[in-house]
């Protein structure tokens, strides 16, 4: 039954929330979860909807729909950034803070999972309309957010400075400095040294731990990169500074590029930056984003969004190991797959969770007022991706499980253990 329903998921419906449903219907069965602890946790604890009325600079009022999902707090606060995005979805919303509640766990750190978005195109704002919306976005979760409650930071098409405003806004609302509220904030205000390459640097660590445990010597090896933003580009350099990996393929939303013989990251990074695109780079080929995914490579990093891996493009996926800095990159369907050929996929809430985790030590540095410099926060990203890279690969040995059901194993687990402690279920 459950098998036929992911089906229909990855074939027809794709719905970000109704695929982690399944993913965790799937751990509940193995974990044979109490039929109330599994109907608890299928669910968030908490919605908010409203609307952000904005001034817009040539003096009408544009008004906006945004979300804040608190999906589920029993290990701590809630956790999960912002989406500015013009196709943003509530079940996206729920979905990624599912995801969330699931990452926090599997890197064993004190915090629940939330996310929160507003429908917009970001690339359209100025820089005031974007400062009035965030200001906004702020004013309409400030009762519902803090340090002790749930802690937002910057996502799809947010950054610093978006952060910024918003942590401005909440000080102003309640009278008081606490920094702690946002993280993923500007270095000068409390932001943390390490957290602009975290999601990359946290993928990488999981990389090389997958690399020994397959035997793998990566140095010299060919790597695509579907998505060029943040993570991507990070995961680009860091791709070939630490692994020696060869990076023949990166693309955006426009399309992507192919060089056989690798890109320099520099060249390929100043080109999106006066162009927009990656594409037309003068020294590679222009390819589209399924001809990416595609390629014959030792490492596919997904970096997009969500579905880029369906049942429909699973069985053409040619790399070895996948490496997941996107949220919700695969479908269950693909999952199978995948698993059948023996890619070794690195899932998201394992593999781009080193974002989640520098924010934590963001929130730490936040309360008692010491920060730490960049080496101390990659050693001790270090430790906790390279634990959780074993709980989840040890786990998915142990049940023969692929590893995205290891990582919801050892996941749910602990949010379940904390749910029953509290004495919630």
């Amino acid at each position: 039954m459950l098998k036929e329903q992911v089906a229909h998921v990855a074939d027809e419906v794709l719905n970000p929330f109704a695929i982690a449903q399944a993913q965790l219907d799937e751990a509940a069965e193995i974990l044979q979860l109490d039929p109330e602890m599994h109907v608890f946790l299928r669910e968030p604890m908490r919605e908010f909807h409203f609307t952000i009325p904005v001034r817009m600079d040539d003096g009408r009022t544009q008004v906006y729909r945004g979300y804040r999902v608190q999906y589920n707090d029993a290990r701590g606060p809630a956790k999960g950034g912002i989406r500015f995005h013009p196709d943003e979805t509530i079940d996206t919303i729920r979905a990624l803070a599912a995801w969330m509640t699931w990452k926090t766990a599997v890197v064993d750190i004190p915090l629940g999972g939330a996310k929160g978005g507003v429908i917009c195109d970001p690339r359209f704002l100025s820089a005031t309309e974007l400062e009035r919306l965030s200001r906004g976005y702020m004013r309409q979760i400030a009762r519902y957010v803090g340090i002790t409650k749930d802690v937002p930071a910057p996502d799809v098409y947010t950054n610093p400075q978006i952060m910024a405003w918003m942590m401005d806004e909440y000080q102003v609302l309640t009278g008081h400095q606490e920094p702690g509220v946002i993280t993923g904030k500007p270095l000068e205000i409390g932001g943390a040294a390490g957290r602009e390459d975290a999601t990359a640097r946290g993928g990488i660590y999981t990389v090389r731990e997958a690399a020994k445990v397959l035997d793998i010597d990566l140095v010299g090896q060919r790597a695509a990169i579907q998505g060029y933003g943040n993570a991507g580009q990070f995961a680009h350099l860091l791709a070939t500074e630490l692994l020696g990996l060869k990076v023949v393929a990166v693309s955006d939303s426009r399309g992507g590029i192919y060089n056989a013989a690798g890109l320099d990251v520099t060249a390929v990074r100043n080109h999106k930056a006066e162009t927009g695109s990656v594409i037309n780079f003068r020294e590679a080929d222009n390819i589209s984003n399924e001809e990416l995914l595609e390629l014959p490579v030792m490492v596919l990093f997904p970096s997009a969004l969500e579905n880029v891996i369906t049942q429909r493009n699973a069985d053409n996926i040619h790399a070895t190991i996948v490496a997941e800095l996107a949220n919700g990159p695969t479908t269950p369907a693909a999952d199978e797959v995948l698993y059948d050929k023996g890619i070794y996929v690195l899932p998201d809430f394992l593999c781009n969770a080193g974002g989640v985790t520098v924010s934590y030590f963001e929130m730490v540095q936040n309360a008692y007022q010491y920060y730490w410099d960049e080496a101390m926060t990659q050693q001790r990203l270090d430790q906790k991706m390279t634990a959780a890279f074993h709980a989840v690969h040890n786990m998915a040995q142990i049940k023969h499980v692929n590893n995205r059901v290891a990582a919801y194993l050892v996941a749910v687990n602990r949010v379940a253990q904390a749910t029953r402690l509290r004495g919630w279920v």
